[in-house]
């Protein structure tokens, strides 16, 4: 008797408590657009294109530009930093350089487009230069908002070393990682 009486008072000096947790991951949208208005996520084998202005009257001296604007889509929970790199060229692009540049959204892609370079002029096509470029994407407050969109100055030149009738191309990748 004395013992079930010790086994009653220990328990009233025990108890016990719980927490629980859920978890979600975040949603990531990362989409890029050549014209500013139609967004999309461009695979390897399908590449968006670039619209250059007078890209098939190249000669020695001239410059060809194309916008190409990134944002991240709506939903997306984080920030995102985009690397920019080659994914190679075809064709014949000797004698054609470039430069990139990021630009205000709405500013215009041309000859007097100014804003922070990330690529210098006299580029190889098939490199990026000596260090990745990167980019810095904002993602919305609001999830059923888009990300600001950053647009990208492309601009193509091309030099002494091109010759008549040539005709290639080069193609960017732009990986898109979260940073939070």
């Amino acid at each position: 008797m004395l013992g079930v009486g010790a086994a009653v008072t220990l328990a009233a000096w025990n108890a016990s408590d719980f927490a629980t947790g859920d978890f979600q991951a975040g949603t990531f949208a990362f989409e890029g657009s050549p014209d500013g208005t139609n967004y999309a996520l461009h695979a390897a084998g399908a590449p968006a294109t670039l619209s250059f202005d007078a890209a098939d009257d190249l000669s020695p001296s001239t410059t060809t530009y194309a916008p190409y604007w990134l944002r991240l889509g709506a939903g997306t929970t984080s920030d995102a930093t985009v690397t920019v790199s080659s994914a190679g060229t075809t064709g014949t692009v000797a004698g054609l350089t470039y430069a990139m540049t990021e630009l205000a959204a709405d500013d215009t892609c041309n000859a007097a487009a100014s804003g922070q370079s990330l690529i210098p002029a006299g580029t190889a096509l098939d490199s990026v230069g000596p260090t990745s470029p990167t980019v810095s994407l904002t993602h919305a407050a609001s999830s059923t908002d888009d990300g600001t969109a950053v647009q990208l100055c492309l601009a193509v030149t091309a030099g002494a070393g091109v010759t008549q009738g040539q005709a290639g191309g080069a193609t960017w990748q732009f990986a898109a990682q979260s940073t939070n």
